[in-house]
């Protein structure tokens, strides 16, 4: 089997690829994920996510390579990464009582033969309507200024929430897995036919 390569330096992403019980490498891809003029967010997804996949290639010419990224979307606006308490503040308050899309874009590229495959997966949070003190609470035991809409799904963000839409948990952290499989069995990867180890 060719080399598997998660073009990622989350640990996440890395710890969601191994509930698959695939070898594989991480490799971390410096690539600028500034969006294009005009380009709505899942344009912005999967080019970003064949853009990581392609840096890597130059690396690793022969591996399959995964590449992902993903955005949160309240109202058709992209919401990154707060940075601080002022502005994760500020996020939590807009989307209290609303819904927002997470938008995975997700790639698989074949170096060796130059084939891409890249699908996007759709993710939808309800949060519960917050007060500010609730917002403040969860922002000083969580500080979640580096996560995409101010909060962690996989940690106490869970208490933010009135309700979860789609088709794979997994899509919320950063990695649709149900997709992956996909992909793989196209490049003839079955992950319910590997030799035990």
């Amino acid at each position: 089997m060719q080399t598997l390569i998660l073009g990622s330096s989350s640990p996440f992403r890395a710890e969601l690829l191994a509930k698959l019980h695939l070898n594989f490498l991480t490799a971390s891809p410096d690539i600028d994920e500034s969006p294009l003029a005009n380009e709505k967010p899942e344009q912005l997804v999967k080019r970003l996510a064949e853009s990581k996949a392609l840096k890597i290639a130059e690396q690793y010419p022969d591996s399959l390579i995964i590449g992902s990224d993903q955005v949160a979307v309240l109202n058709g606006q992209i919401m990154g990464k707060p940075g601080n308490h002022a502005k994760a503040f500020e996020q939590l308050s807009a989307a209290s009582g609303n819904t927002v899309t997470f938008m995975t874009g997700l790639a698989l590229f074949n170096a060796a033969t130059g084939k891409m495959q890249s699908v996007v997966d759709y993710f939808e949070v309800l949060f519960k309507t917050l007060s500010p003190a609730q917002i403040e609470f969860y922002l000083a035991k969580e500080q979640p200024y580096q996560c995409a809409g101010s909060f962690k799904s996989e940690g106490f963000g869970i208490s933010l929430f009135k309700g979860l839409r789609g088709e794979d948990p997994n899509s919320l952290i950063g990695l649709p897995l149900i997709q992956l499989i996909e992909l793989l069995a196209n490049e003839n990867i079955d992950v319910l036919a590997q030799q035990p180890e």
